[in-house]
């Protein structure tokens, strides 16, 4: 089973940000985690990076149109960027919002997410761990629609 997962901008400077809201680690060994979740959860995974709104919209489109699963981090975007959530909407397969950092718990405007209501759910919060969460739940998600 096909898995993709979409990151959105800045977190290929992971070892740049703030370490007590992120983690301490790199994208390469985030991307390196998820590939082992997903390989032990028995997905082939597709991990995606860009800080271009419109490099992400096509690979949504892309997702919407081969019927792929996806977990998403919108990043920044999450809060104001109706064109994703629009591509979102086009997905047949599910989708899993996802955020390393909780941002209920952080500064008023991260509060808002025009990603979720259009979601199968959203994991926030748990560093490194949200992926596997969300990994583990699109599991969960997939085999029920397949019985």
């Amino acid at each position: 089973m096909k898995l993709m997962i979409l990151n959105g901008p800045n977190l290929k400077r992971l070892d740049l940000r703030e370490s007590h809201i992120y983690g301490d680690f790199d994208y390469a060994t985030l991307e390196g985690y998820i590939r082992d979740i997903a390989k032990a959860e028995g997905f082939e995974v597709d991990i995606r990076q860009s800080d271009d709104e419109a490099v992400l919209i096509g690979w949504l489109h892309e997702a919407a149109d081969k019927k792929i699963p996806l977990v998403i981090n919108p990043a920044a975007f999450t809060h104001y960027s109706y064109a994703i959530r629009d591509a979102v909407v086009m997905l047949k397969a599910p989708v899993i919002e996802v955020h390393l950092s909780n941002p209920l718990s952080r500064e008023e405007f991260r509060h808002t997410s025009v990603i979720s209501g259009v979601v199968n759910g959203t994991i926030s919060g748990f560093g490194m761990n949200s992926y596997r969460l969300a990994v583990i739940a699109m599991r969960e998600l997939i085999g029920n629609l397949e019985k």
